[in-house]
């Protein structure tokens, strides 16, 4: 009888230790002072949020440059298209036209290039700067004397950056050229030059609103109402300076 307590009295200890153990670990766990792992499923979990947040920055970072390269390829289109126009309106030679527009469009690529070269380079030693700053930081609060060799992470690069601002800038540039270099006439040449510019405009817009998520209708509207303005302003400009009219 007495051996029958004792049993009894040990499992009642054993099973009154593990309901405590279970009580103070789940405490713990909402407090967040520790992590239970089941079989190895918070692992898992942390490898598969580490992978998510990998992808979802890599799509943002895509994104951005896709975006980027649609603004660079509209500002080709509207400052060329406006530049040939604002030629057109003083002069009606075909050759002027085109010429114009391609120093337009070499030009204004460079001009993206370096621009873009410039920035990006900045944005990398601003990081590289900040990183430094993070690591002394780091080692001053762990007390080491010794500075860690500077680890940046993954950093844009300045010659890819400037090498796609000219490469959009030129690919927008392009649409009115080809569309004056083979026109005589001097008055479809315009309407025609007028007529592409419009037409990458609202591609480019919706290009620009589906990278966007914007309406894309509101942003056709936008872009090609400002490429027409630009065009409209630089034509009747040139032709009070020293146009003949039409």
């Amino acid at each position: 009888m007495a051996t029958s307590s004792m049993a009894i009295t040990d499992r009642y200890k054993k099973s009154t230790c593990c309901l405590l153990c279970s009580a103070l670990t789940h405490m713990a766990a909402v407090n967040g002072d520790v992590k239970i792992s089941v079989g190895g499923f918070e692992a898992e979990r942390a490898v598969a949020d580490h992978a998510m947040e990998e992808n979802v920055e890599d799509l943002s970072q895509r994104a951005q440059w896709l975006r980027a390269a649609v603004l660079g390829a509209n500002d080709g289109l509207v400052s060329t298209a406006s530049l040939m126009m604002g030629v057109g309106a003083v002069k009606d030679d075909a050759k002027a036209m085109v010429l114009s527009g391609f120093a337009g469009m070499v030009g204004g690529a460079c001009s993206m290039a370096i621009g873009e070269f410039v920035s990006v380079y900045s944005q990398v030693d601003i990081e590289v700067a900040a990183q430094k700053r993070r690591e002394k930081q780091r080692a001053a609060a762990a007390g080491e004397e010794e500075e860690e060799e500077v680890r940046p992470g993954k950093l844009p690069s300045p010659l890819q950056a400037a090498a796609a601002s000219a490469l959009a800038f030129s690919v927008g540039a392009v649409v009115p050229l080809l569309a004056a270099g083979f026109i005589g006439n001097y008055k479809v040449r315009l309407g025609v030059v007028a007529a592409a510019a419009s037409a990458a405009l609202v591609g480019f817009g919706g290009a620009g609103a589906a990278l966007g998520r914007a309406p894309v209708a509101r942003s056709c509207t936008r872009v090609v109402a400002g490429g027409w303005a630009a065009m409209a302003v630089t034509f009747g400009l040139m032709k009070l300076v020293g146009g003949k009219p039409l």
